[in-house]
This record gives structure tokens, sequence and C-alpha cells, in this order.
């Protein structure tokens, strides 16, 4: 059976991709879960993961001789090994769209990501105001999400970005998470999707997961005191 390395569910938003994406998708693995102690070279956090990966970073996905890392990779990874789940779109012309947006999160979306971290624990309304008035890039990043996901929804008729669940939804539940944490402003048919992916069995999992840890983190935690 694969073993998915993972960190706090509550931070964590690149684990979170993996494992919803494997949970939904209905693919049995094992989790192992590597505790955030900090990200220096002497952390517990860090000497753990670097006998896994040379990355040492989460997720990493190991199957049997066959080791992962890197969200992206891992999807591509699953895909090709478990094809009759279809974690990519049917079609060529679509599976190149979700791939586009998946790459676009991969390496896009530096203000939100900054300025709002996931913290599935926490409701920062007040926070999120401030955010939305104070910086304009994230702003911005949230307006690129909104007219994305609205087109997609529109296109495929939903329930999911692109029809059925996919790569590209688990790709972005973080984002719902961070959406939610900070009430950031959306459309009603975006927060009808956002209300969908919380409602999937892997999501609600991983959250009901991430309410259990009870592990504050100082060192992810920019805006509560514990």
């Amino acid at each position: 059976m694969p073993q998915l390395f993972i960190g706090n569910k509550n931070y964590s938003s690149w684990s979170m991709r993996a494992w919803v994406l494997m949970r939904q998708a209905g693919i049995e693995f094992e989790e192992v879960m590597l505790r955030f102690d900090g990200f220096n070279a002497d952390s517990q956090f860090k000497r753990r993961l670097a006998q896994i990966s040379p990355a040492a970073q989460v997720p990493v996905l190991v199957d049997g001789a066959v080791t992962v890392w890197d969200t992206l990779s891992i999807a591509e990874y699953l895909a090709e090994r478990y094809p009759d789940h279809q974690l990519w779109p049917e079609q060529a012309a679509h599976r190149a769209h979700a791939r586009s947006i998946c790459a676009e999160m991969h390496g896009g979306f530096s203000a939100l990501r900054s300025a709002c971290p996931m913290n599935i624990e926490a409701h920062l309304p007040e926070v999120g105001a401030l955010i939305m008035r104070d910086k304009p890039a994230v702003g911005r990043d949230l307006q690129r999400i909104v007219t994305m996901w609205s087109e997609l929804l529109s296109q495929h008729k939903g329930p999911m970005l692109f029809g059925k669940f996919s790569i590209a939804d688990a790709y972005y539940a973080p984002v719902v998470m961070r959406l939610r944490t900070y009430a950031l402003p959306v459309p009603p048919e975006v927060s009808a999707y956002m209300e969908r992916v919380k409602q999937l069995a892997g999501v609600n999992a991983w959250i009901e997961g991430a309410l259990r840890e009870h592990d504050f983190l100082d060192f992810e935690e920019p805006y509560r005191l514990k």
C-alpha cells in the first residue's frame, strides 16, 4: 500500500492537495503525519523528512520502490498509476486546461498565499477585511481565482470545476479553506462551489482531522496568540 507523508492538517496546504485527491478518488494509502516543529535543517520534521525525500518537504508519496515528491508530480504519478480513476478530465483540451490552472496555482497567487496562510481551525474575518483593504495584490489574486472558477463552472455546468471531481478541485481545495478562514468576498456561484468542495467526503475528512489536532504552532500563526 502506498504511504503518503504529510504535515499538520490544520496548516499544510500542499499536503492537503495530495491527501484529498487520494481519499476522494478512493485510492487506498497509509497516512504518515510528520508534525511541524520548525523548518530549520535541525528540526525533527526536516531530519525525518530528509531520510525520505531529497527535497525534505511534504507531501511525499512512497509507493514500493518509487518515491514521488511535489504535489503536482504526485498527482501526475497517480493519474498514470490509477488510470481507471480518471483523475484528469476526459477530453484532451480539458486536461490541458486543468493542468494549466494547477500549474498556475503551483507557481502563482503568492500574495494570497503569503497574507492568508491556511489555518482551518481559525476564523479570521476581521483579518481578511484588513488584508483586502491594505494589500491590493491579494485582491488581484482573489479576482483571478473568482474569474477562473466562475468561467469553469459556467462552461462545465458544475458541480466541480470540470464537471466531475478532478485533480483541479483537489488542487484548489486549500484555497477554499483560505477564503473561508479569512471570509474573503466572493460571488454566490463561487460561494456555492466552495460549499460543495467543503462537503466532499475527502475534504470533510481532512477538515475533521485538522480540527482534532489542537496543535497551536506559533510560527504558523501570524495573526493569533495562543
